[in-house]
């Protein structure tokens, strides 16, 4: 009943949300030259320039963080985790790009949110979220970065060794929050943290992908995608091809929890039911959820923070796991035949 509550409130909150637009650009010169460039030497890459509208001096990318400050960042602590179909900006920053690229600073952008918090301006919650990811997590990660490598990048802990399903270069798939997060992707070269983790990112992770070749998708297809931040991210938090160097445990969730970030929405017009594991109904998170844990049982049995999503496998009978495992292989073998992307 809480559960039901908690999307009952998301879902009237997100319902009737106007949210502002973050600064947009129109390309300069020297940017519609590249553009054009880009258009010629590589026409059959997938994506689009025409949504480009990213910073690409200074002075614009000062402008972007200033109307994130004022416009967004009051309710990025609470809807910071939120997806939405048609919403791919929502209440995030945008200025990922400009800090990986040095028109901004790590240090005048944390300095900026903490001083509309002191000015009474920003809550807490939000602007102590905000400055956690730039200054706990982005750094961390550089750190992380440069004593990891070279061995990150070949980094296969789960032995994942599926290939990238083709419609990641597509977004042609019947999965509703999958097809609208490649597909914002493909147009825009962004999506925000949840997109990435617990949407592209988790499917890969319950599929089994080999990691690199998910590293090599995120590097190709985002916008702010710099290796020493992106690698990391991808290969740690997001596939734990590490081991759990970056973080002590995968993030794996079913269907259900996407349904409950994005209120129902996404799964309120998809041919699968997010609760559904078995059958033509099955949402391919959850029957792949499952099946992650019965393929990984030993090695997550007694582990401190995913040990009882390990144990809520008694629940499954026998014939429930088979069932499970069935569906799951014979998933991997369709998508296995999509094929990847050949430029």
């Amino acid at each position: 009943m809480a559960g039901k509550l908690a999307v009952d409130q998301r879902h009237h909150f997100l319902r009737d949300l106007v949210v502002p637009e973050p600064a947009r650009f129109e390309p300069d010169q020297i940017t519609q030259e590249v553009m054009a460039l880009v258009d010629r030497e590589f026409p059959r890459h997938p994506g689009n320039l025409d949504g480009f509208a990213w910073p690409v001096t200074r002075e614009q990318a000062l402008l972007a963080l200033e109307r994130f400050v004022e416009e967004r960042l009051p309710c990025f602590g609470p809807w910071q985790d939120a997806i939405w179909p048609g919403q791919p900006w929502l209440w995030h920053a945008h200025i990922s790009a400009a800090m990986n690229l040095k028109l901004i600073e790590p240090r005048e952008v944390v300095a900026r949110a903490e001083r509309a918090w002191r000015e009474g301006r920003v809550p807490l919650p939000s602007a102590e979220g905000f400055i956690r990811q730039v200054l706990g997590w982005r750094e961390y990660v550089r750190g992380v970065y440069w004593t990891s490598m070279p061995g990150l990048l070949e980094s296969n802990a789960l032995n994942a060794q599926a290939p990238l399903p083709g419609f990641y270069w597509t977004g042609d798939t019947p999965m509703a929050c999958l097809s609208d997060a490649i597909g914002q992707t493909l147009r825009l070269g962004y999506a925000h943290h949840i997109q990435r983790l617990m949407v592209t990112g988790l499917f890969a992770l319950l599929l089994g992908v080999r990691p690199r070749e998910v590293h090599e998708w995120y590097l190709a297809i985002y916008v702010d995608a710099v290796e020493w931040v992106e690698l990391p991210n991808t290969a740690g938090m997001s596939q734990y091809a590490d081991g759990g160097v970056i973080t002590s445990k995968p993030y794996i969730a079913s269907g259900k929890y996407i349904e409950r970030m994005s209120a129902g929405q996404y799964c309120a017009q998809c041919r699968y039911r997010p609760g559904v594991s078995q059958g033509p109904e099955a949402c391919p998170f959850t029957t792949l959820y499952w099946d992650f844990l019965l393929e990984h049982r030993e090695r997550f049995a007694n582990h401190q923070r995913i040990g009882a999503q390990v144990r809520n496998l008694s629940r499954l009978s026998q014939q429930q796991a088979d069932a499970i495992r069935a569906q799951a292989a014979a998933l991997r073998a369709e998508l296995e035949q999509t094929g990847g992307y050949t430029p």
